[in-house]
């Protein structure tokens, strides 16, 4: 994907490559991350990192050695630790870039320490620290940020829909996302933020939207076999061009596929009652949790593909200073 104006973010990032002394210092040059937060976002965020020709899991952090997804790591020979932000920080200089898989409360305190340190961060929690980052609509302009925001998995999801109902019809003024997923793959801090989820997601529809009003609904299903991750975007409309709109859609559906293979569109655009609809459901790769879990996907993929960005800008970044 391209990175836009090559220079200013060539320039943004070389401010945190000097900074941070980065030159691909792993064995393969592979941008070195550690991951705190050992939970069902975390451990398939580590599956995906280890996947990842750019990127390298120097640490995998969090409280308990003996969870799930400490186990896992640590038969994948990724080196762990029960430190949590304290081990991030005491070896600090193993680092280029955290991945932040905690909690939106945890992610504050932790950014107050990473700040110091000059380690950035692409936050995973609903925090809303930093610049809000949705690959498919503003990842140029996100390399060198010391701190992303990736939203949420409804946001990842839906806000791109929300955005083409925007730039293809005029006069839009309300927007409401109704995002479901399977109670199995919705993991402690979740739970806990769902405030921060929606007012972050809400927030992000007013960022790439500039609508007036913005709602959001999230749905944690318990049935059982589980359901697919789903995200269904309205939009209050008396008349809509959907020829424009649907072309508008299946070109922002193959861009996250690019990043989210499980991404699909279920529901085209249709237009009824004074309102525009359109549903996306979203398949997990079942990296830790099985396919259902498509809301872990979106958010780790969407943090993946940022992190592989800002490598790629590092890299050309080191070439250049090197060759001139």
């Amino acid at each position: 994907m391209s990175t836009g104006s090559s220079g200013r973010v060539r320039d943004r990032g070389s401010r945190w490559r000097r900074r941070r002394g980065w030159g691909g210092s792993t064995a393969h040059g592979r941008l070195r991350v550690g991951i705190i937060g050992t939970g069902n976002i975390g451990t398939d965020l580590m599956l995906k990192v280890r996947r990842s020709p750019l990127l390298d899991c120097t640490l995998f952090a969090g409280r308990n050695l003996d969870s799930p997804g400490m186990r896992k790591a640590s038969a994948l020979g990724v080196p762990v630790s029960d430190g949590r932000i304290e081990a991030i920080a005491e070896h600090s200089g193993r680092f280029d870039l955290i991945f932040d898989a905690t909690s939106a409360q945890d992610a504050t305190r932790h950014w107050a320490i990473l700040s110091e340190l000059g380690l950035p961060v692409i936050d995973l929690t609903p925090a809303k620290l930093g610049k809000l980052c949705i690959p498919a609509l503003n990842l140029a302009e996100c390399i060198g940020e010391p701190n992303l925001c990736m939203v949420t998995c409804g946001g990842q999801a839906a806000v791109p829909l929300a955005h083409c109902i925007v730039a293809t019809q005029p006069g839009i003024e309300y927007i409401e996302i109704v995002s479901t997923s399977a109670s199995r793959s919705v993991g402690p801090a979740t739970r806990v933020n769902v405030d921060e989820y929606l007012g972050t997601t809400e927030a992000a529809v007013g960022r790439f939207c500039h609508v007036g009003r913005a709602k959001s609904i999230l749905v944690v299903n318990p049935s059982n076999p589980p359901i697919m991750m789903q995200n269904t975007v309205f939009a209050k409309a008396d008349e809509v061009d959907l020829p424009a709109l649907r072309t508008a859609v299946d070109a922002m559906v193959a861009r996250i596929q690019a990043y989210v293979p499980g991404y699909r569109l279920v529901v085209p655009p249709v237009h009824e009652n004074g309102r525009i609809a359109v549903t996306v459901q979203v398949a997990g790769a079942g990296d830790h949790l099985p396919e259902y879990a498509g809301n872990l996907d979106i958010i780790t993929c969407a943090a993946v593909a940022a992190a592989e960005e800002t490598a790629r800008a590092f890299r050309q970044d080191a070439t250049v200073a090197t060759h001139g």
